[in-house]
């Protein structure tokens, strides 16, 4: 039996926030294929399912690549400000949770919904249930063999978008294909890694009796720090703070933390020593940490005090000590939690290869790389669904001059 074919202006692999975008700005002849049951799952379980959908202070310092001005173009020609207009003309609720973060009021199926409704507005397929078997390039268009709904396609097209992200959280269906696709059409790949993932320790850590612990803190790893929550787990430390750090983590380095860093602990403590000197540590720190934290801090600067519990019985050296307990901790992670706690993956297509104007390869006219794919990776706090928007917006953008749409 022969297989049956269709013929598109443009295909784009994955309908997540970058593909469906892109769909919505392609012009007509679109057809979106994604291997899930339902579009936009990584939307869908974001933000604790409110979906932090952009940040307001975003721009290019909050994205890490090997070229740091690649994502300029895209940002700067669609910006926040352009996508939070498009949420505010859906009627979609929203708030400023903390750093300019922006949440849905209700539910992360807002945000889906808005992009479903985009795409129908444009005239898009979704194909879903869907894989891509093999694609290739005959000279003159692309031609995909998919599986669909069991059987086997031959879909051809002019334009063919690579958005089917990076290879975190593979619960969901990551996978490296993105990469696999770009390395057979002549692209080079930066090195990949989990980012904004928690980092491990080894059982000398013992952080396990802190587990559910948290703490303002400020964490530093490679000349880059972060001021936000710090949380003790099981296996290690979490926390906004420590996932913005990973990315700048690399294995044998150590981080440093500096915890309650508003705080200036040396004169808070020689003042609580005059106030109030029979007090013990433990009980003072407690003033600014959880019991159980100020307990184990002081717990582990206790040889250094010779003994001695109470403020009172403290010297200034001695006070120093402490501070540089809670302010100079040096730890070295044995690891992260890898792609399966990730929230998205560092490194991916090299940007040297891509416009940075329409996100086109520069190796094969017609392909295109957009979102968490490109080695393109923005901070914890909607930055990197800001890059989704951005990119896919300029792809989209492109395709549509091309075929007289735009």
């Amino acid at each position: 039996m022969a297989r049956p074919k269709d013929s598109f202006t443009t295909v784009i692999l994955g309908a997540g926030a970058a593909g469906m975008m892109c769909a919505a700005h392609a012009g007509p002849g679109v057809l979106v294929l994604d291997h899930a049951a339902k579009p936009g799952e990584k939307i869908r379980i974001s933000g604790g399912g409110r979906c932090n959908f952009t940040n307001m202070y975003a721009g290019p310092e909050n994205f890490l690549s090997a070229n740091p001005h690649f994502a300029k173009s895209a940002l700067s020609r669609y910006t926040q400000w352009d996508f939070i207009d498009l949420v505010a003309r859906h009627g979609i609720a929203y708030h400023e949770k903390t750093l300019g973060q922006l949440f849905c009021d209700s539910s992360s199926r807002d945000i889906i919904q808005l992009l479903r409704d985009e795409m129908d507005r444009a005239g898009a397929t979704l194909w879903l249930k869907s894989t891509l078997d093999e694609v290739s390039h005959d000279g003159a268009r692309f031609r995909l063999r998919v599986t669909r709904e069991g059987q086997s396609r031959e879909v051809t097209a002019q334009h063919l978008v690579v958005a089917c992200g990076g290879k975190s959280i593979p619960k969901i269906g990551a996978s490296d294909q993105g990469y696999r696709i770009a390395k057979q059409f002549g692209h080079a790949l930066t090195e990949t890694r989990p980012a904004l993932v928690p980092l491990t320790f080894g059982a000398e850590a013992a952080f396990a009796d802190l587990a559910g612990v948290a703490s303002p803190a400020r964490i530093a790893a490679n000349g880059t720090s972060f001021d936000e929550a710090l949380l003790f787990t099981h296996r290690g430390l979490s926390g906004p703070a420590i996932l913005q750090v990973s990315s700048y983590w690399r294995e044998g380095d150590a981080i440093t933390v500096q915890l309650c860093p508003e705080v200036g602990f040396y004169d808070a403590l020689r003042a609580r020593r005059s106030a109030a000197g029979r007090r013990d540590l433990a009980t003072v720190l407690t003033e600014w940490l959880p019991k159980r934290l100020a307990q184990s801090i002081a717990s582990r600067v206790a040889p250094t005090l010779e003994g001695r519990g109470n403020l009172a019985d403290l010297s200034d050296a001695q006070l120093r000590a402490v501070t540089a307990a809670l302010g100079e901790w040096q730890l070295k992670p044995t690891g992260t939690e890898g792609y399966r706690k990730a929230e998205v993956t560092l490194g991916g297509v090299e940007t040297g290869g891509l416009s940075s104007r329409s996100m086109e390869s520069r190796v094969q006219p017609g392909l295109y790389f957009i979102g968490e794919v490109v080695d393109v990776t923005g901070w914890l706090g909607g930055y990197n669904f800001q890059w989704a928007w951005s990119s896919g917006w300029a792809a989209g953008q492109d395709i549509a001059a091309k075929t007289g749409a735009g």
